[in-house]
């Protein structure tokens, strides 16, 4: 579990150019945000594509942010973040 954060982290901080485009993926709650909802996706290969489904589905509901709170699965990767605004 402690080498799937940190290759979280280092996906989330190698896709800084992508997440200017979309809401933004955070490590701790915002000071000034406050949280809205969550999110899940299912059918992602790798944790590169499951961020990034869950980047676009938090920017599709109109979060600032998200926070990746759970992943799980082998080939079929599932995911759940907290939303904020």
């Amino acid at each position: 579990m402690k080498k799937l954060h940190i290759a979280l982290m280092a996906i989330a901080l190698g896709s800084v150019s992508f997440a200017s485009l979309a809401a933004q993926e955070v490590s701790h709650t915002p000071l000034d945000q406050q949280q809205v909802g969550v999110i899940s996706a299912t059918g992602s290969t790798n944790l590169t594509s499951l961020e990034q489904q869950l980047s676009e589905k938090a920017s599709d509901v109109g979060a600032k942010s998200f926070r990746i709170t759970s992943t799980s699965g082998n080939n079929n990767l599932h995911g759940t973040a907290v939303l904020y605004k």
